[in-house]
């Protein structure tokens, strides 16, 4: 690389198109989970356990609806309700390992089979080079964000 951060990063974006098409997942929808549906599971992994119409609120839907939709992610085993602890009146709604796994697999936006594939081909210190590269990226920006 330069000592040009303004061509470095014209370099960079000119490669980041190349490596989203070899490496974005191609598998198709995941699970095939309606929007509102995958909105209530994201939204529980952010805040916590919640009752319907605490999520509601937080969703600015109506409580029925959100009711409908915990009903079938929970008839699907995605969702657990249970009693809260410190007040047995109270029912949370909560993910279960399921539901967990079912965000994290929408949230992976590469294929880590053709990473993998790819990470094979390289050298040891290329893939530490590739990485650390990656993270410092990430921390530039992070503490750009800070100020």
């Amino acid at each position: 690389m330069s000592d040009d951060p303004a061509g470095d990063a014209r370099a960079f974006a000119q490669l980041f198109p190349a490596v989203y098409r070899d490496f974005h997942r191609r598998d198709g929808k995941r699970r095939g989970l309606p929007a509102a549906s995958m909105a209530v599971l994201s939204h529980l992994t952010l805040t916590g356990p919640l009752t319907v119409g605490e999520m509601a609120k937080h969703l600015d839907r109506a409580q029925s609806v959100v009711s409908e939709i915990v009903d079938h992610l929970e008839k699907d085993g995605l969702l657990e309700r249970m009693r809260d602890a410190r007040d047995r009146r109270r029912v949370l709604v909560w993910l279960s390992d399921d539901g967990f796994a079912t965000v994290e697999r929408a949230r992976q936006v590469l294929s880590l089979e053709a990473l993998e594939r790819a990470m094979r081909a390289m050298s040891n210190e290329d893939r530490r080079a590739l990485i650390g590269g990656m993270r410092a990226l990430l921390a530039a920006a992070d503490e750009r964000n800070r100020r």
